[in-house]
């Protein structure tokens, strides 16, 4: 065969392959934005427990712990008010006339297990979803992702309002919660832990925080003695972010089945040969976590659902008046400029995505030790100031943006003057 022939075959499957692939492309792209997509993304993600009922009700009895033993469960049962104690949020929208009317005028108690019990009958307690028998009785409850990525915006009272899906819920208590259980000896011993052990640890994570590590390798403590928990993160603004967590462990899809599989404990089928290393991740190898498989899979066929709705959530922006418009303005220089935050917080989504090591960000490499990179991604900043509370970074080792301004001008150098650095704060106030 000639080479002119050659030459023309080639042209021919390369236009085959670049058709096919702008095909793809082109179809991935309406996929993502459809709205029906979308809006079963947001069921998915408000609704969807993923089967995790047998371990949150079947294994841990928290279904019995919420309705109290006045109500076929044990103890004194959760009533409205010390859910919203401990975070959980409860979406006034869901609120039917009267029962509005009867929390305004003290009719409906919110200290009462019943009521509870009746907010969950109407899917209101955001991210608890309750399953009831004929009779009306409470048979079980499993968790969805927006118990830990959503709140409310508190217009009806603190607590009970619209709601804000992507929000990071930094109320939630979750080792409060978890401590309800009359048996943690099934996480206790996963852990290899006695149960007043595990009791310790998890109500030592507070509000906000979530141990998700924990249960790959069994590190309950740092090196120096504080507990090992992360910040709640949030699940807005992602669309241009491709290293979804902290530490880069993965993309969006990879994260929502680590959770749903690992964290939730739904029923579906997982994969990361990563997490089969017994010196590393003790409890993942021990446990098969590295390929876990479920029939019918609950979880896998919804990803592509859950990461349109979520790419679907736009940052908030920060409220007017929250910040100084001026000293925002002089702060975006700084930003752009002397301050060289630019060089990694860049683009659509003021990040990178790329991993940096801990030398780069000045901090030390415990949580970056535990993920499969060794390193940290730049976070996204986009509604920053929905992650006020808890502090910053992935620990909230920051307590105030002030002093993450602080720490990168003593690490680089910058040298920047007090006026600059509160400058750039008002900037970072306004993301």
């Amino acid at each position: 065969m000639s080479f002119k022939k050659l030459s023309v075959i080639g042209a021919m499957v390369l236009m085959v392959v670049v058709l096919a692939e702008c095909k793809k492309d082109h179809s991935v792209k309406i996929a993502e934005t459809d709205p029906k997509l979308v809006s079963d993304g947001q069921a998915i993600f408000r609704f969807d427990s993923f089967g995790d009922e047998d371990f949150w009700s079947g294994l841990l009895h928290l279904d019995k712990a919420i309705a109290g033993s006045a109500n076929g469960g044990f103890g004194a049962g959760v009533t409205p008010r010390t859910a919203l104690a401990v975070g959980l949020k409860v979406d006034a929208t869901a609120l039917p006339a009267d029962v509005v009317a009867g929390i305004k005028s003290g009719a409906v108690s919110l200290d009462d297990p019943a009521t509870t019990l009746a907010l969950l009958k109407l899917n209101a307690v955001v991210g608890v979803k309750g399953s009831f028998a004929a009779d009306g009785k409470l048979q079980a409850i499993g968790i969805t992702c927006a118990s830990c990525h959503s709140t409310v915006d508190d217009s009806f009272a603190p607590g009970i309002g619209k709601r804000l899906d992507g929000w990071p819920n930094r109320d939630l208590n979750v080792g409060t919660i978890l401590s309800l259980t009359d048996n943690a000896k099934p996480v206790a011993d996963l852990l290899h832990v006695d149960e007043a052990t595990l009791r310790a640890i998890i109500k030592q994570w507070g509000p906000g925080k979530f141990a998700a590590a924990l249960f790959m390798d069994g590190k309950a403590l740092r090196p120096d003695g504080k507990v090992a928990a992360n910040l709640i993160p949030a699940a807005f603004g992602l669309k241009d972010v491709t290293l979804t967590t902290y530490t880069g462990w993965g993309d969006i899809s990879y994260w929502n089945g680590f959770v749903g599989n690992l964290e939730m404990h739904g029923k579906g089928d997982f994969n990361d040969p990563r997490l089969n290393d017994a010196t590393k991740y003790p409890i993942a190898t021990e446990n098969k976590f590295y390929a876990v498989v479920n029939t019918p899979d609950l979880i896998t066929s919804k990803l592509p659902a859950l990461k349109a709705y979520q790419h679907s959530i736009a940052a908030p922006k920060a409220p007017a008046g929250s910040y100084d418009a001026a000293a925002a303005d002089l702060g975006k220089a700084i930003f752009m400029g002397k301050g060289k935050c630019n060089n990694c917080h860049s683009g659509a989504a003021m990040a990178d995505n790329v991993l940096h090591t801990p030398d780069e960000i000045g901090i030390d490499d415990f949580d970056a030790k535990r993920s499969p990179t060794g390193m940290y991604r730049t976070t996204p900043l986009g509604g920053l100031f929905t992650r006020a509370k808890g502090g910053f970074y992935h620990d909230g080792r920051f307590p105030t943006l002030a002093s993450v301004v602080d720490h990168y001008n003593d690490h680089m150098s910058l040298s920047l003057s007090s006026a600059e650095k509160q400058n750039l704060v008002e900037y970072l106030k306004s993301l």
